[in-house]
């Protein structure tokens, strides 16, 4: 049976969505979210996956992809999650459902490199891959992973109260950089236009590496 005749997909609130990201997406933390869609189970109505969709809170990559003018047309796929149990292609059945609803040309999402994530799904959707994001430098924890020592931090209440009560424990390490993916949805005028101002290079879609040698 096909997904779209196993599943169907439905806007989803705030709360549900942040309550399926926290306990299944690898983050384990919430996101900004603007739109929420949910993939549900036609004979049952059980929600297996959840894709979110949310404003970056980080005004020079809105206005780093295609420039000043664009920044407002910016948004972020920035949690995505599917149950084991739901067959393949699901996740660009969501994703390829889902963008078109949105109210924004631009959407821009990452692949974990940390996680060795590749963002075969992004490729299978046809976003466009731009590389890697650039380096940068963040507070840890040590002992603990970098997602980890989010959550210590927002426990004290920030980096700097993090600083005071945790002091040596607290360490500068450079943040995995990520894959980064690019999707116009507009268009074919606009999409031209839009590529037309992409301060990015466009690139070859990555690939894991297999080692052939025995």
């Amino acid at each position: 049976m096909s997904i779209k005749k196993k599943y169907y997909i439905e806007a989803v609130d705030y709360k549900t969505a942040m309550d399926v990201v926290v306990k299944n997406h690898y983050l384990h933390r919430k996101s900004p979210c603007s739109f929420a869609f949910g993939l549900f189970e036609r004979d049952t109505n059980e929600l297996k996956g959840v894709v979110v969709y949310g404003k970056p809170a980080s005004n020079s990559l809105c206005k780093g992809i295609c420039g000043e003018e664009e920044k407002h047309q910016v948004i972020e796929l920035n949690r995505l999650w599917i149950s084991d149990e739901v067959g393949r292609n699901a996740e660009s059945f969501l994703i390829g459902n889902t963008i078109k609803q949105l109210p924004f040309e631009i959407i821009v999402s990452y692949a974990d490199t940390s996680e060795d994530h590749i963002g075969y799904v992004y490729q299978a959707t046809n976003f466009i891959y731009t590389g890697l994001s650039d380096k940068h430098i963040l507070w840890v924890v040590e002992g603990y992973s970098n997602r980890h020592s989010r959550h210590l931090f927002n426990e004290y209440g920030g980096i700097n109260k993090a600083k005071e009560i945790l002091g040596d424990k607290m360490v500068k390490k450079e943040r995995p950089r990520k894959h980064r993916y690019i999707y116009f949805n507009a268009t074919k005028k606009r999409k031209k236009e839009l590529l037309e101002k992409l301060r990015y290079p466009t690139k070859e879609y990555p690939k894991k590496v297999v080692n052939e040698c025995q």
